[in-house]
């Protein structure tokens, strides 16, 4: 698997930031301070974090259709 580089981390970063998939800015000076190891760690909390999101709202949902069904 290619690894990705400080930069390719710091676009998906911006990515999965906000909630509809548009990127956003943030400060590149303030980034330079991470290394590879701590971007790749934010990434991966990003992603667990919208993964439980998706998973909570999955279940809100199917709960108001059980009580519209009824």
């Amino acid at each position: 698997m290619e690894e990705l580089t400080k930069k390719d981390l710091i676009e998906e970063i911006k990515l999965l930031i906000t909630s509809d998939g548009s990127s956003v800015d943030i400060n590149p000076n303030y980034l330079e301070y991470f290394t590879l190891e701590e971007l790749d760690e934010i990434k991966t909390d990003l992603l667990l974090k919208k993964k439980n999101v998706i998973s909570s709202t999955k279940e809100y949902v199917d709960e108001l259709y059980d009580k519209l069904a009824l």
